[in-house]
């Protein structure tokens, strides 16, 4: 139903009338109503894989994959607050999304879902990529359009470990954000506690002590602040070229190509999005490509030169493959400046 949304109030089963895309638009206004689109995918599809990267940990309040395999994300898209809802059946993946922005985020639906991505690009030289990618079929790289949702949560993710980040992203947005509308008279969505993230101002008036207890140092908080300030400017990044995009996040201070590269991957589906500068990226891929698990970024980038164009796939399906050095060395140290 491409272009058409079903709005839905009525009882499940009852008939779902298609109406044009104005018309659902004002049915989205309020937080109860539904609409609804189905979209078949081109070819082999796995919708945990390609949906995987927006979750930023476990307990992510903008992300939930449920045990039945639907996945659950909350966004605040140019129209408004909007949450949608994907499952996979039949070959077919069924759409359902609330809120002000659920016209946009169902417009947009294929994309997201890698409409745009062009699987076939990659050839595969390594043997290991070319079993991976034989074994997992399903994967392709997604597209959401939205930058500062992709970027706010790297930028807390700056040499700090993942749990650090994660709790930090899971305290601001659910203090700061807003509840995501959709079914909220079902316990079920209820208990998902799906929240919005917040919109740019009020990141830009979290007072300095609440970035403190949430773990966030100066550093990290006055690169967001930097960054809302200069919202409308970065959204345009999603609608360029790879080079032009990353040229564009990086003229804030405190963005630097490590944090571009992931959020592109998300925003603009960039295939070939390398994240250099990362702690045990380099490692991996050295290790996976050449069995040398000390390579450093200028060896990674050398190994994956004959992926130019597809490198951030190539990256992608080394670590689906699951041939990953054996860790030899303890964690990086989780630091905990809210209790300082």
């Amino acid at each position: 139903m491409a272009g058409r949304f079903a709005p839905r109030s009525a009882p499940r089963g009852a008939p779902r009338a298609v109406v044009p895309h104005q018309a659902a638009t004002r049915a989205a206004t309020a937080a109860a109503d539904v609409l609804t689109r189905e979209w078949t995918p081109p070819g082999p599809f796995d919708l945990r894989l390609v949906v995987g990267p927006l979750r930023r940990g476990p307990a992510d309040p903008t992300y939930r994959m449920t045990g039945d395999g639907t996945a659950w994300r909350a966004s605040r898209t140019p129209a408004g607050p909007g949450t949608l809802r994907l499952t996979a059946r039949g070959g077919r993946i069924e759409a359902a999304a609330w809120g002000p922005g659920a016209p946009w985020l169902l417009d947009r639906l294929p994309t997201l879902l890698g409409a745009t991505d062009d699987p076939d690009a990659f050839r595969p030289r390594h043997r290991l990529l070319a079993l991976t990618r034989h074994r997992r079929p399903g994967l392709r790289l997604l597209r959401t359009g939205l930058v500062m949702e992709s970027l706010i949560p790297s930028i807390l993710e700056q040499k700090v470990t993942t749990d650090e980040a994660y709790r930090a992203w899971r305290l601001l947005v659910r203090k700061y954000g807003t509840p995501a509308p959709g079914p909220t008279d079902h316990a079920a969505f209820t208990a998902l506690g799906l929240h919005v993230m917040p919109d740019a101002r009020t990141w830009s008036l979290i007072p300095s002590w609440e970035w403190h207890r949430a773990g966030v140092d100066a550093k990290r908080s006055g690169t967001i602040l930097r960054a809302v300030r200069m919202a409308r400017r970065l959204e345009e990044a999603a609608g360029m070229e790879l080079p032009e995009a990353m040229a564009r996040l990086e003229l804030i201070p405190g963005i630097g190509p490590w944090t571009s590269a992931e959020t592109l991957q998300r925003s603009n589906g960039a295939a070939d999005a390398v994240t250099v500068g990362d702690l045990h990226l380099p490692g991996i891929v050295g290790h996976a490509l050449a069995g040398n698990r000390d390579a450093d970024d200028e060896e990674m980038l050398a190994l994956l030169a004959p992926y130019e164009g597809q490198r951030h796939r190539a990256t992608r399906l080394i670590l689906l493959s699951g041939h990953t050095p054996a860790r030899r060395a303890p964690r990086m140290t989780r630091g905990d400046i809210a209790r300082l």
